[in-house]
């Protein structure tokens, strides 16, 4: 969803006036490698591009909900991924939290460098398996995370 707000038109000015050329490619796009490098290793910058972004995440995020429920064969089950959770008290807004983590070594290897400066500011992982109503650890096979999976949908399904 933070993706497609990069195309919003609103989002897209207020960027351009924050950051100028600088956070746009040639084709006029946001590039979020660029827009990542200035706000990844800068506190205020990442606040305020947080605070840009998360309010029109939640509208979306309700609309698209409010969208579900009042369609004439409403789905048993909506899926929001949610990175930052518990980090902006969002928990309370959805009926179950599906937490599911990696060990640190493989969440290193797809973070790379940045892996310290997102954990100073995030929960701990623990934290995270402990306070969700699922949680798992994917350090097995493909199989096992589907299994898994399949077994939320179907406790979630059942209640």
């Amino acid at each position: 969803m933070v993706h497609d707000l990069y195309d919003d038109e609103g989002v897209r000015a207020t960027l351009r006036d924050r950051y100028g050329a600088r956070v746009f490619a040639q084709d006029g796009s946001v590039d979020r490698a660029a827009v990542g490098a200035l706000v990844f290793g800068d506190e205020d910058e990442l606040f305020w591009l947080e605070h840009l972004l998360h309010p029109l995440v939640m509208a979306r995020t309700e609309a698209w909900r409010e969208e579900l429920s009042s369609s004439p064969e409403p789905p048993e089950l909506a899926v929001n991924e949610v990175p930052l959770l518990y980090e902006t008290g969002a928990e309370g807004r959805f009926d179950a939290v599906v937490a599911i983590t990696a060990p640190r070594e493989l969440r290193a290897e797809r973070a790379g460098e940045r892996l310290d400066e997102r954990e100073q500011r995030l929960l701990p992982e623990g934290e995270k398996l402990r306070r969700a109503d699922f949680a798992y650890v994917n350090d097995g096979s493909l199989d096992e995370l589907d299994a898994f999976v399949a077994d939320v949908v179907r406790t979630l399904s059942a209640a």
